[in-house]
């Protein structure tokens, strides 16, 4: 059979039921060996090909598959282990890898970031100008040939050498001014390796994934393209090589750059988040070159406008040329559920409105075979039903709803009262210690408490025996940190599966998957919800465990929330209306929750916004709009409440820095946030001398990674901190939920976070609240710790 020209930018290394991540999670537990993990991975490797392959996809990504992550498996093949790993040289295995991605009992793990825009997270490298760069994972040429013995061609894919330094960081140690494309001559060789013993191996084309190329990049990084390409060129020779971008428009000047470029032979543009880019494409698309045509999205999960998208195709067909067009998806599917087919808890009707990673697949195919004139038409019939019945189908549109978020303009929704004059009222009535500890809002779910969920779920236990397992949970997690003397609590929120998807089940307006699982990072994976219409909140959602948490207790209890910004990033959204429409209307839900929860005595509100950094977009020139509405989200929810009652928000894994004037603006209470695996990278912000009123507890340890930190490291943390000046109280908290920890992990590390925060109280004599000159104070207090730890750590 012929196939048409058609390409997976890349595919989900989870399959539905997440074999993959509880193969990883056995063999870390020390439960399965190295080659039984060998084994899953290389049958969930081979399923995914012949599947491409009998869908007839023509151009089918090999080396997408990953252990953990893609950028630290090009970390691996250029041998870039920073120093602490203790690696030796040689062929990288488990054992550096996973050391590398989860830190273990002696080292922390590297930095994890988003991956641009989306909700999936990268191992940041860490480079410098000492470090000795050598082949040392072959898996790109070890996975093309598995797929070759399997009888599929692949397209071997790579992370380009450009997009990999600049997606880096320099090395603890090393100046923040070093210029880590400095290095590219010392990659390329590396590269040129590994694309001969491709070529060796038999590869006729080879992908590079470039997707820097959509970011703002000055003239210099623009020239490390056309260097890194022109140095490749005669390796290169005798391939097809495709250049892949995605996520957004690629710019004028980028696109001059890439379509330029010495040795390339095909681009890949994202067409659903980047139409500016088919200006570009139709005025000066250069000759002879392959196009592939990115029109099926990778990052939602609605079926394609297949009619729109054929039109889009025949109109691109006119300017490259019918032999140079291949269809292909928007960015790798890894962004998206794996397989509709497997969903038995959604109804038909909103079942025919989306598709998968596996269905987009086949509408990648048939708008293939479409343009080579053999359209499916009963294909093409059901699809335009589909999307007819969408538009016109009532679940979709609540009025009520509609008028209460066209009645939000016009205002700002700000609280009363300065964030200042708030903290001395919200102190007189918490009557905190200084330092106040808390932790970020879950505790770690065990296997027993997962049972309760789902045999409540399945209707195999009572509601009564429910509610008593759930009671008894949260009583055991508010005792233990009662024992463990933490000032402000939280009830462990046993009840709830994810941070987002607990919401989305309670409001209407969303639609839930049973296996619509994405990857996070390493074996994480979220099921987000789908926001298929207009967003309310029937009932309340969290008063009633809130409630009986502080009923335990007389400490502060947390009540717990996720914010519209996060609820909004790390759902599936629906596609037609503008997403700061639907993030409106999720924000007064939310506002009706935290205004419940402060009528039923709850003092203390953590609305986490962790997501709001990642939905920024990935351009400088749209920034602004999309914090305005962000921020002024995050505000609606709590602007109606008293000054007594304290607003927490969290956020984690991301670059803050450039946004902490939108997180100021949030105008929160107290912020934590993750800091532990950023080196301090948040922390220079205020050194920089950014006012910031509010409390601010940045991440003392990370719960990422398995090991316990030392009561001494965490006091070096805390010192660190109370270095800064400028800002105002300072909480001690660990960098982000427990949930994904053991209680062998978390009650060592919560009490050494306590014992660390009561050895620092007794040498501070500070006042709570910091009045006249802060750096007369910051000064005192830097001495007062600076004798200290001279003093506890070193005599």
């Amino acid at each position: 059979m012929s196939k048409m020209a058609s390409h997976i930018v890349g595919y989900p290394r989870m399959d539905p039921k997440r074999e993959l991540k509880f193969a990883l999670e056995s063999f870390w537990d020390g439960k399965s060996s190295a080659e039984d993990l060998q084994n899953v991975s290389a049958d969930l490797r081979s399923s995914i090909w012949k599947q491409m392959s009998q869908a007839g996809i023509k151009y089918i990504p090999s080396n997408t598959f990953s252990y953990y992550d893609q950028v630290l498996d090009t970390t691996a093949m250029l041998g870039a282990v920073p120093p602490r790993f203790n690696w030796n040289g040689g062929e990288i295995g488990f054992d550096v890898y996973f050391s590398m991605a989860r830190g273990n009992a002696s080292v922390p793990a590297m930095e994890m970031t988003k991956w641009f825009d989306t909700n999936y997270h990268f191992i940041v490298p860490e480079l410098g100008p000492d470090v000795k760069f050598s082949y040392a994972s072959h898996k790109a040429v070890t996975e093309y040939k598995e797929a070759k013995g399997h009888g599929v061609e692949t397209v071997p894919v790579l992370i380009g050498p450009v997009s990999y330094l600049l997606l880096s960081k320099p090395a603890w140690g090393v100046e923040k001014t070093f210029s880590v494309l400095s290095l590219l001559p010392k990659i390329l060789p590396i590269y040129k390796e590994v694309v001969s013993e491709l070529k060796a191996a038999g590869a006729s084309w080879i992908q590079f994934d470039e997707p820097l190329l959509v970011t703002d990049l000055d003239s210099h990084k623009l020239q490390a393209f056309s260097e890194a390409y022109a140095e490749l060129e005669s390796t290169l020779s005798g391939l097809n090589v495709l250049v892949e971008t995605y996520f957004a428009d690629v710019p004028a000047e980028a696109f001059q750059t890439l379509t330029s470029l010495k040795g390339v032979t095909a681009y890949g543009f994202d067409l659903v988040r980047g139409t500016k880019t088919l200006e570009l494409i139709k005025s000066g698309f250069p000759a002879g070159k392959y196009l592939f045509a990115g029109v099926v999205d990778g990052r939602n999960i609605w079926a394609n406008d297949l009619a729109a998208s054929l039109s889009v195709l025949r109109g691109l067909e006119g300017v490259v040329g019918k032999d140079k067009l291949v269809v292909s998806t928007s960015c790798s599917l890894l962004h998206t559920a794996v397989d509709l087919v497997n969903e038995n808890k959604l109804d038909d009707e909103i079942k025919s409105w989306l598709a998968f990673a596996a269905q987009k697949v086949v509408e990648v195919n048939a708008l293939a075979k479409a343009l080579a004139g053999q359209k499916d038409e009963g294909f093409f019939s059901a699809n335009a039903a589909a999307q007819a019945s969408r538009k016109s189908s009532s679940r979709v549109t609540n009025e009520a709803v509609q008028k209460a978020a066209a009645a939000l303009r016009g205002s700002d929704h700000r609280r009363a009262t300065n964030v200042s004059a708030r903290l001395d009222a919200q102190q007189k009535k918490l009557n905190l210690p200084i330092l106040p500890t808390t932790t970020i809002g879950s505790f770690p779910q065990t296997i027993e408490l997962r049972r309760v969920r789902r045999e409540y779920k399945a209707k195999k236990i009572s509601e009564e025996e429910y509610v008593a397992s759930i009671k008894e949970e949260i009583n055991k997690v508010v005792k233990l940190q009662e024992e463990l003397d933490i000032d402000v609590l939280v009830h462990g929120e046993p009840e709830r599966n994810d941070m987002v998807e607990y919401f989305g089940e309670q409001l209407s307006g969303f639609a839930f998957t049973a296996n619509g699982w994405v990857q996070s990072y390493g074996s994480r994976c979220v099921k987000p919800p789908i926001i298929y219409g207009d967003v309310s909140r029937p009932k309340a959602m969290t008063v009633f465990w809130s409630s009986l948490a502080q009923s335990m207790t007389a400490r502060p209890m947390k009540g717990m929330l996720t914010g519209p910004v996060t609820i909004l990033n790390w759902s599936f959204v629906r596609n037609d209306q503008p997403r700061h429409e639907t993030c409106y209307q999720i924000a007064l839900a939310i506002k009706d929750e935290v205004e419940d929860l402060e009528k039923a005595g709850i003092n203390v509100i953590q609305i986490d916004e962790a997501a709001l950094r990642e939905g920024l977009p990935l351009r400088k020139s749209e920034h602004a709009f999309y914090l305005d509405w962000a921020v002024h989200s995050f505000r609606i929810t709590n602007c109606g409440i008293q000054d007594t009652t304290q607003i927490h928000t969290h956020m984690c894994y991301s670059n803050f820095n450039d946004i902490i004037h939108s997180i100021i603006d949030m105008d929160a209470d107290v912020i934590t946030i993750e800091n532990s695996r950023s080196n301090e990278n948040l922390l220079s912000v205020f050194r920089e001398g950014v006012q910031y009123d509010a409390a601010i507890g940045p991440g003392v340890y990370d719960i990422h990674s398995p090991r316990i930190p030392s009561t001494e490291e965490i006091v070096d943390k805390i010192y660190e901190m109370l270095t800064v000046p400028e800002t105002n109280i300072l909480w001690v908290n660990p960098d982000c939920g427990l949930k994904t920890r053991k209680y062998t992990e978390v009650k060592p590390a919560l009490s050494n976070m306590v014992a660390a925060t009561k050895l620092l109280r007794t040498q501070l004599t500070v006042p709570r609240r910091l009045e006249g000159s802060f750096l007369s104070h910051c000064a005192s207090i830097f001495e007062q710790t600076k004798a200290f730890l001279s003093y506890y750590l070193f005599e």
